[in-house]
């Protein structure tokens, strides 16, 4: 076997032929020093990992708290923090009103004493941006390639902004006269104020998008038509047909579905509701089909054609209806599950009971009684005890609410007149992981045609669509995605951006990167396969801070009528810099110094002004450093990890 020369042991662990290797366990663990020290180690917390759309929360919250600050002079935080957030979600002045914040009920601050207001501060920024006009950049370069985006909710609105980031040429199709999808068209104008939807709406049109509303593929343009033109064809078609009860006589033409009727009432044509309504559900959904209710009311007198079924199915509202005398809408609102473990928010809970609408858990609807015209006049209920999702009566429970109309909103799928080929048989499209339709190569899909959610669901398909789509456009394959799949911080983007990033690799071979310029030394990236627990943080450095809350309108039973104010009220800029500051940035350093003052070596040190950016404000001397694990045991954020090293 060839010597193995002097240069060589240089730069090898063993030598060429040994078979053996060195037993550290006793010299770490035993002697006054060890060869564990300080690792740096970014990864996920949690409220991103919660997040369907992946937001780099920490991030914008570093910015809100003035940790990081703009890579520019004279930008404002707020736009610096706005750049952030549409990384990942173009729409965080709507998110932040109607999102029911699974990120908040992940924050790792849970376990101090309230969760950071992650909502509030999207909110504010959001607001902040459409005050300042901030648009969205054009793409340097067009690519050539034309993309279909079929329906304009949040997950192909989403889609048609990362696409056009991307260069492509978008062109979206929209059946309504209005862009939005179920932001417009199923959230009730208190919730997403037109004016601010259509904001954050026209700035991805501004960014070169051809819209075609007034269109439905399958009807007024076939599929062989889109395929033909467009290179690759995203669908966000949603799910706009809603499901009917699945009881008898739940075929009267007054048992409607919610969806029908928000649909209606948001395009204006409803007006007013019956005397009595029983509302089947216990999600979101059926919250805003209670309050619709309530706002509109009752009226004595009106026309047939002015009843809410016949609005629905297609009549057209007499203009007498505006002014004629209301009276408040009675609403029952059933779930099966009991009141507290409805899907709906506890918020929206909290609002609908606040407004008068009667909220009945842990009921199940039997059957619809019908009248001798076959309109329903009641509606035969039970008690019932949940089996998963499978309701159970219980038995000698039965009991009637009498009603004017009944409305189904326990779910909904998708329409697929004309494009019944991409209908996977049960009223949704069948993607895999990457959102590709199954036996396709140029379709993709997303939103709640795949799987019915949040809204913020719909934009996180879109954004990873749209990256499957330029991948396949590029002639690429399709990557697969990563374990914890967000908009992850990127050192090295951060680093550029400062002007701080690697020098070029040479050629002569390097034993410790730690002097050196071209490698970012002493740090691991696993942002990509874990989230931080909150066990891994030193949970004793954050005192008791209130959040900021916003102020919620909370309006009461006799000052529902008619009463279409918004109801959240935005933090000043002080409450959301003070939200900000509650992040505990779990998974990567906040410049709290504990490491470099409870080092008792004073092996830690914060490096060089100049040389700072998010993740390297402080170094280590491994020539001091003895590996007693104290930085890693008062890291706040547990970005601290000890690893072997020399």
């Amino acid at each position: 076997m060839k010597a193995t020369t002097e240069t060589e042991r240089n730069f090898l662990r063993y030598e060429s032929g040994a078979n053996k290797w060195d037993e550290w366990t006793e010299q770490i663990f035993q002697a006054g020093w060890s060869h564990k020290c300080p690792t740096y180690v970014h990864r996920t917390p949690p409220c991103q990992g919660s997040c369907p759309s992946g937001h780099d929360i920490r991030g914008w919250l570093a910015i809100a708290r003035g940790m990081e600050k703009p890579p520019v002079e004279g930008m404002p935080w707020q736009e610096y923090a706005f750049r952030r957030m549409v990384e990942a979600n173009p729409f965080p002045a709507t998110m932040g009103r109607v999102c029911p914040a699974p990120c908040e009920d992940g924050c790792n601050r849970n376990e101090v004493e309230d969760f950071v207001g992650i909502n509030a501060v999207e909110q504010y920024v959001g607001d902040w941006a459409i005050e300042h006009n901030l648009t969205f950049p054009k793409p340097d370069k067009e690519s050539g390639k034309k993309v279909a985006v079929i329906g304009a909710g949040p997950g192909g609105l989403s889609a048609a902004y990362f696409l056009r980031l991307k260069g492509h040429g978008v062109t979206i199709f929209e059946t309504h006269d209005e862009l939005g999808g179920m932001m417009r068209f199923g959230i009730p104008e208190y919730r997403t104020p037109r004016a601010m939807l259509d904001a954050e709406i026209n700035r991805i049109i501004d960014m070169g998008v051809e819209v075609r509303t007034k269109t439905r593929v399958g009807t007024d343009i076939s599929l062989d038509e889109i395929e033909a033109e467009f290179d690759a064809i995203f669908w966000g078609i949603g799910a706009q047909a809603g499901r009917p009860l699945p009881v008898p006589g739940a075929d009267a033409p007054n048992c409607i579905t919610g969806v029908e009727l928000l649909e209606a009432f948001n395009e204006k044509i409803l007006r007013c509701v019956g005397k009595r309504m029983v509302v089947i559900g216990g999600g979101d959904t059926s919250i805003d089909v209670a309050s619709v209710a309530r706002r509109i009311g009752h009226i004595k007198t009106a026309h047939e054609k002015d009843h809410t079924d016949n609005v629905v199915w297609g009549y057209t509202a007499h203009d007498t209806v505006g002014t004629a005398m209301r009276d408040g809408a009675e609403v029952v609102l059933t779930s099966l599950f009991p009141v507290e473990g409805m899907t709906a928010a506890e918020r929206e809970r909290e609002d609908a009971i606040s407004e008068g609408i009667e909220i009945m858990g842990g009921v199940m609807p039997l059957e619809v009684i019908k009248d001798e015209d076959g309109n329903a006049k009641a509606i035969r209920m039970c008690e019932c005890e949940m089996d998963g999702m499978r309701p159970s009566p219980k038995p000698d429970t039965e009991f009637m609410l009498w009603t004017d109309m009944i409305v189904s909103a326990i779910g909904q799928m998708g329409e697929f007149d004309g494009i019944e080929k991409l209908n996977s048989g049960n009223g949704f499209i069948q993607t895999d992981p990457l959102y590709r339709i199954k036996g396709t190569e140029k379709h993709f899909a997303g939103g709640d045609v795949t799987r019915p959610h949040l809204l913020t669901t719909a934009i996180g398909h879109g954004s990873i669509a749209a990256e499957g789509i330029d991948h396949f456009l590029n002639g690429a394959p399709l990557d697969k995605r990563p374990k914890v799949d967000v908009h992850h911080f990127n050192l090295l983007s951060e680093l550029n951006q400062r002007h701080l990033e690697p020098t070029e690799y040479g050629n002569a071979p390097t034993r410790g990167t730690s002097e050196s310029k071209f490698a970012v030394h002493n740090y691991e990236d696993r942002s990509g396969s874990q989230i931080i627990p909150h066990e891994e943080l030193f949970l004793g450095h954050f005192p008791f801070e209130a959040r900021s809350r916003r102020e919620e309108i909370r309006i009461k039973a006799d000052e529902v009528l008619g009463n279409f104010q918004e109801r959240i009220k935005g933090l000043s800029e002080e409450e959301a810099i003070r939200e900000g500051d509650r992040c505990m940035s779990c998974g990567m350093c906040f410049e709290c110094d504990n490491c470099v003052i409870y080092c008792p070596q004073d092996a830690i040190f914060r490096t060089k002004k100049e040389e700072r950016a998010v993740g390297r404000y402080v170094d280590t001397d491994y020539s001091k450093c003895i590996g007693c694990h104290i930085c890693m045991d008062v890291c706040p954020s547990g970005y601290i990890k000890m690893g072997l090293g020399e």
